[in-house]
C-alpha cells in the first residue's frame, strides 16, 4: 500500500481554479485495451459500506455519459446513485464529490471511500468506489460497463491522486 501514498497538497487558489474549470465535470476516461477488469472481476468483502453493495449490484451496467440511473452511468453518476440508494447524499459531479468529501490518506482508505484519478493535464476526471483489497468499482468509459478495476494496475496507479470519505 505504501506505493499508493501520494500526499496531495493543493492550495485554496488551485482548488478554486479546479472548481471553476469543472462545474459540469463528468468522467470520460478511456484506458487502453487490456487495462479493464471484467464486470465480475472481484468479490466484495462482507460488512462493507452500503454504497459498495449497491454498486456491486450494478456490475455490467453500460456506461452512459451523464448517466446516473441503472439505464447507464458515468463514473460520478455511479457514485451519486450508489450513495443515494445507500442513504448518503453526495454531489453529482466528480469535482464536487472530491471537493465535499473528507480527505483520506491513501494508506487509510477503506471500503466505501472514493478514489479519484487525473488523466493527462486534465483536472480530477474520474472517480470510483473503493471495495477493499486494492479494488474499486467504476464506470470506465464509453462502450464499456460498470466493472471492478485494480489500484495495482499501472494505468490506474499512475493516475490515482486522492481519496475521500462520506459518512453513512
Amino acid at each position: 500500500m505504501a506505493r499508493y501514498v501520494k500526499q496531495v497538497r493543493v492550495t485554496g487558489l488551485l482548488w478554486l481554479a479546479l472548481g471553476l474549470s469543472s462545474l459540469l465535470a463528468a468522467c470520460s476516461t478511456n484506458p487502453p485495451a487490456g487495462y479493464d477488469t471484467t464486470p465480475g472481476g472481484a468479490p466484495a468483502a462482507t460488512g462493507q459500506h452500503p454504497a459498495v453493495a449497491v454498486a456491486s449490484s450494478l456490475l455490467g451496467t453500460p456506461y452512459h455519459y451523464g448517466g446516473s440511473s441503472p439505464n447507464g452511468f458515468d463514473c460520478s453518476g455511479l457514485v451519486y446513485y450508489a450513495y443515494r440508494e445507500a442513504g448518503v447524499p453526495v454531489p453529482r459531479t466528480t469535482m464536487a464529490q472530491r471537493r465535499h468529501a473528507t480527505p483520506v490518506t491513501l494508506t487509510h482508505i477503506r471500503p466505501g471511500d472514493l478514489v479519484f484519478f487525473k488523466h493527462g493535464s486534465r483536472r480530477v476526471s474520474h472517480v470510483g468506489i473503493y471495495t477493499g483489497n486494492g479494488q474499486f468499482i467504476h464506470a470506465p468509459s464509453s462502450g464499456k460497463r460498470v466493472s471492478y478495476a485494480s489500484l495495482d494496475n499501472p494505468y490506474w496507479q499512475q493516475r490515482l491522486i486522492a481519496a475521500g470519505r462520506y459518512s453513512h
